[in-house]
């Protein structure tokens, strides 16, 4: 009988910090194999809450028809890039294969000193602009419904809603692992109703006989395509935090059960919720969506979507706020990971608070976030090559070796394979984005609008690091 199929112990053969309602104790650490526990289903329900109550999903398909694209032209956009939520799956298979989170796991792409300053930038610091995104959104929609309670939404009423808000999605996030995979089984139904009876209305009330008064054709039509994908497929690459999640599974767990019940869990849902986007905006002006869905369905189903908008937001920032904690860990901040979480809360507070007390921080954040596919896309990749490369042959003892002994130490304790791949890729790809308004580079510019950026940056990233690795290090585990 393989360990998948097996049933999960019983909580009191568990530690106690492994368990519901009790505050995780691991955090960068290995996990026991005695401690390892669960079916990889759990990551359907942990990746479908967020994706399901995805207010970003709906923006997203709202923004395609005003990119000019038909309907179907749009909803294939939207699942094309939902292919995309593949590569989070991929990453995820290293969790119960390690024991170890994605921030430990990169120590094999980029070496011990490496990864730190990897994780520093894409798995700590991205994760607190996305987090001060997450919360800008939501807060933003919590005035609106203080307001409609005949509230005036003063700025020390601005601060406490944001401070509720904050305050308990980072407690959900030190509560930890047991916690959150408990909660999100049944939040996500809740989630999935309410957003659905808001598609059907939209679906029954869409305008499908929508034509685009001036339809693009030819270079035009392609480079929105290709725009279109980029933006879709941004979102699940910027998860290579996934194995955060799976880690806690059996060792022996089926890689492709990882990987199907993570992809499908993030993409069915966006999917679903991007096309409500889609529809919606090919019948009523979504420049602002809260506005425009309000034309669509009863007032209370309406006021009832505002906070569904809000406690979505909150479950992905948990997820990110979870997965903050533990890449300040893996930096080299010699704290806990409840600590670690408190730390990374209180700046992304600050941030947050800052962007909307009548300061343009989150303007600046969000224009370096448009970019951030030129990042991503190579990080996601070199992970993905290194996992084929290496035959998912990840050891967690070996991972958690920081010293120079390490098989992981590389070059002086970079692996210049990964250092260099990765460089590569981002420049190259930044080099082809086409981004009027936030930045157009020389490649983009000279073919015309076709924004490249994902497919170059991918590919090159991969390729090089496959390249590199082996000509400077032999083929993984040779012992070279």
């Amino acid at each position: 009988m393989t360990a998948e199929s097996q049933t999960p112990p019983e909580d009191h053969t568990l530690p106690k910090g492994d368990t519901a309602g009790h505050i995780e104790t691991h955090g960068v650490d290995f996990i026991p194999a005695a401690e390892r526990h669960g079916h990889p289903r759990e990551l359907f329900a942990l990746w479908a809450t967020p994706a399901v109550s995805s207010y970003l999903a709906i923006i997203s398909g709202a923004a395609l028809i005003a990119w000019g694209l038909e309907i179907w032209q749009a909803v294939a956009v939207t699942l094309i890039g939902g292919l995309f939520s593949y590569a989070t799956g991929i990453v995820a298979v290293t969790g119960p294969r390690s024991g170890t989170p994605s921030q430990v796991v990169t120590r094999a792409m980029y070496g011990v000193r490496g990864n730190r300053v990897a994780i520093a930038v894409n798995g700590w610091f991205v994760s607190v602009c996305y987090i001060a995104i997450g919360w800008s959104a939501a807060a933003t929609t919590g005035f609106a419904l203080v307001e409609r309670a005949g509230i005036e939404a003063t700025t020390p009423v601005k601060i406490a809603v944001i401070a509720v808000i904050a305050a308990l999605t980072v407690l959900l996030a030190v509560y930890g692992q047991a916690t959150i995979t408990k909660l999100y089984g049944p939040l996500s139904i809740v989630l999935a109703v309410v957003f659905l009876a808001v598609g059907a209305y939209v679906f029954l009330g869409a305008d499908y006989s929508f034509r685009q008064p001036e339809p693009l054709t030819g270079t035009a039509l392609w480079a929105t395509l290709i725009a279109g994908v980029t933006l879709i497929a941004a979102g699940p690459l910027s998860y290579t935090i996934s194995s955060d999640f799976a880690r806690y599974l059996p060792e022996q767990t089926r890689p492709a059960s990882v990987v199907h019940y993570t992809a499908l869990g993030f993409m069915l849902p966006a999917a679903i919720v991007g096309a409500v986007g889609v529809f919606a905006a090919a019948t009523v002006d979504m420049s602002d969506p809260e506005v425009g869905l309000k034309s669509f369905g009863p007032e209370w189903l309406h006021l009832v979507f505002l906070v569904a908008v809000i406690v979505g937001v909150m479950a992905n920032n948990t997820l990110t706020t979870y997965s903050a904690g533990l890449a300040l860990q893996a930096v080299g901040v010699r704290v806990s990971r409840p600590v670690a979480v408190l730390i990374t809360g209180v700046i992304a507070f600050v941030g947050t608070t800052y962007s909307l007390i009548g300061h343009d921080f989150l303007g600046s954040v969000a224009r370096m976030l448009a970019l951030m596919v030129t990042l991503v896309g190579p990080i996601m990749t070199v992970y993905m090559a290194d996992i084929f490369m290496r035959r998912n042959n990840y050891d967690g003892l070996e991972l958690s070796d920081e010293s120079p002994t390490s098989k992981y130490w590389f070059t002086g304790g970079v692996n210049l394979a990964g250092a260099v791949a990765v460089l590569t890729g981002m420049a190259l790809s930044l080099m082809c984005v086409f981004a009027p308004g936030i930045f157009i580079g020389p490649i983009g510019n000279a073919l015309d609008g076709f924004d490249l950026s994902l497919p170059v940056g991918m590919i090159v990233s991969g390729v090089l690091y496959v390249v590199l690795y082996r000509t400077l290090y032999g083929a993984p585990n040779s012992g070279r």
